[in-house]
């Protein structure tokens, strides 16, 4: 027999704080050189014209521009095509 009764488990203690992710800026705003376009885990929009992708995947502006959005085709290393969502600034 057990001298400590059983104590219940709790399963709703968990807190954390969402990581702010998404779409900073939209297709058609102007922007400048160094600001956020995307935050995002990893690739699942890629960089084009005018923009590059940082170590964390956040996609920022190259240049002064307008952002735009359009949908490619990539061709992943096994020689499958994905859809992709391309960020470029023009």
């Amino acid at each position: 027999m057990s001298k400590v009764k059983a104590g219940g488990s709790s399963k709703n203690i968990h807190n954390n704080a969402g990581q702010r992710l998404g779409v900073k800026r939209f297709g058609g705003q102007k922007v400048n050189a160094g600001e956020v376009l995307v935050r995002q885990t990893g690739a699942t929009k890629i960089a084009g014209d005018g923009t590059y992708m940082s170590r964390n995947y956040t996609i920022h502006a190259a240049k002064d521009g307008v952002v735009s959005f359009k949908k490619v085709k990539k061709q992943k290393f096994t020689g499958k095509t994905e859809r992709r969502t391309q960020v470029c600034v023009g």
